[in-house]
């Protein structure tokens, strides 16, 4: 793939498909299982969207980052793409998926049956009936606190030994409710694996999360 500009989008004020709030840039979508935290290992319809402002060096999917060159799908194509597969988990991925609207395709997914997940940094307001909100914070752009408010889940990657500080300033920032884990940057899984266990049981309250589907080989 050959890159491409980077979005700019510090003046923008609205969803990036305003004008077509029922469709969206799509970089991939896939059948697999859920390979990180709460819903860890159950089957799900991933929906990536392309684009993304928050730019973290360590992403694994910086394809993610730019519309050009992906295809547009409706929300229902999406919705309909989604139902030919038997399980009702549909996961909406990026680059950042709350740079969009939405409202359209979790309507379209609902209607056909599917739970709603959302996996976000948090940087964008949420607009859509969500079931499901993982958020991910990152120092690049930090999430806003009305979508931590929102979060079922809270997944903080540590990448070295200050991150459990930070972590922990948005444990204080989420629902009692809220799941909380921590997951090692893939590239360091090996130096953090065991700082993050040592952390987990002095700290109960946190769980870990690895990404199962590299350990298995699926996408």
């Amino acid at each position: 793939m050959s890159r491409v500009r980077a979005l700019d989008l510090s003046d923008v004020q609205l969803p990036l498909n305003a004008a077509e709030p029922d469709h969206y840039p799509v970089m991939e979508m896939f059948y697999s299982l859920q390979g990180e935290g709460f819903h860890q290992g159950k089957a799900a319809f991933f929906i990536r969207l392309a684009g993304c402002d928050v730019g973290c060096v360590w992403c694994d999917v910086k394809e993610s980052w730019y519309t050009a060159h992906y295809p547009t799908y409706t929300a229902t194509a999406l919705a309909q793409e989604a139902s030919r597969y038997p399980a009702r988990m549909a996961i909406i991925t990026g680059g950042e998926p709350t740079l969009y609207d939405l409202r359209p395709l979790c309507q379209a997914l609902h209607q056909q049956g599917f739970q709603v997940h959302l996996e976000t940094s948090g940087a964008h307001a949420l607009l859509g009936e969500i079931d499901w909100i993982c958020v991910s914070p990152k120092k690049f752009k930090p999430p806003l606190d009305e979508v931590c408010r929102q979060a079922h889940e809270l997944k903080i990657i540590i990448y070295h030994a200050a991150d459990f500080a930070w972590a922990e300033t948005y444990a204080r920032q989420v629902p009692a409710s809220c799941k909380l884990y921590l997951q090692p940057e893939w590239s360091r899984r090996q130096q953090m694996i065991p700082a993050i266990i040592s952390y987990i049981q002095q700290h109960p309250q946190w769980e870990l999360s690895l990404q199962l589907h590299k350990y298995v080989q699926i996408p």
